[in-house]
């Protein structure tokens, strides 16, 4: 495990599209996981920025989302397609093609994880996995439990999460969809380096514990402490406590 300290929220972000820029140079037919959610966004900021100034090449990129809302259409604002189209995709040069997310308008739930497997399996796989992490230790939506999921599957989201996501939804909970398709731990696992974002004395707690803590389902972060290549960029405050 290796961490690097930024300064703040920008030099995190900064720090971090650093290292992706470097996959895609290095290989520039890579395959990037990608992450979702307010941490993120200024690592897409930094990479959109880079793109335009022709120091980036994202026409070879194949990219696979972590999660998406079930029963959420794909065109709805806040739906991790659009999310991510917003953010990073509408912005530089990748090929419409090459965008996978798990399809959140498809119910049958078995089928749908099944589909998702397959298509990251055919990709030959994950090289960089990009993730933020949760208050409760959560990476995508594999929320603590009494085991690891292992591929992808459909979750029951908990109500912290809900809460924590009802700010993109009006600031109201009944709004939030109440599941989503999530990648599994292993396959979190396979990529073959792991970037985790975290910034703000609020993840401060959560990253002691996950990273300097017994590696357990009930904080499913924790499992990274056993990836070959894992990489924590975290702001002062969200490394304040190790």
């Amino acid at each position: 495990m290796k961490i690097i300290r930024a300064k703040d929220y920008y030099d995190m972000s900064r720090k971090a599209a650093n290292i992706i820029s470097a996959q895609v140079i290095m290989k520039p037919n890579c395959v990037l996981g990608l992450a979702t959610g307010g941490t993120p966004v200024g690592t897409y900021k930094q990479l959109v920025e880079w793109y335009n100034k022709g120091d980036i090449d994202f026409s070879e990129v194949t990219t696979v989302n972590l999660d998406e809302y079930r029963g959420l259409p794909k065109e709805h604002p806040e739906s991790y397609w659009s999310f991510m189209h917003r953010n990073l995709f509408d912005h530089v040069n990748i090929r419409p093609g090459a965008i996978n997310l798990p399809d959140g308008t498809n119910m049958d739930a078995d089928a749908e994880c099944a589909r998702y497997d397959a298509v990251i399996h055919n990709v030959g796989g994950i090289d960089l996995q990009l993730l933020g992490i949760g208050n409760d230790g959560h990476i995508g939506f594999n929320e603590p439990n009494e085991a690891f999921e292992l591929g992808t599957h459909c979750v029951d989201l908990k109500e912290e999460t809900i809460e924590a996501n009802k700010r993109f939804f009006d600031g109201n909970a009944d709004l939030v969809p109440k599941q989503a398709y999530t990648m599994g731990i292993k396959t979190i696992m396979q990529a073959r380096k792991v970037l985790m974002v975290a910034n703000g004395k609020g993840k401060a707690d959560i990253v002691k514990k996950a990273f300097f803590g017994p590696v357990t389902p009930e904080v499913p972060a924790s499992i990274l402490q056993m990836h070959p290549d894992f990489i924590l960029v975290g702001d002062e405050e969200a490394l304040s406590e190790i």
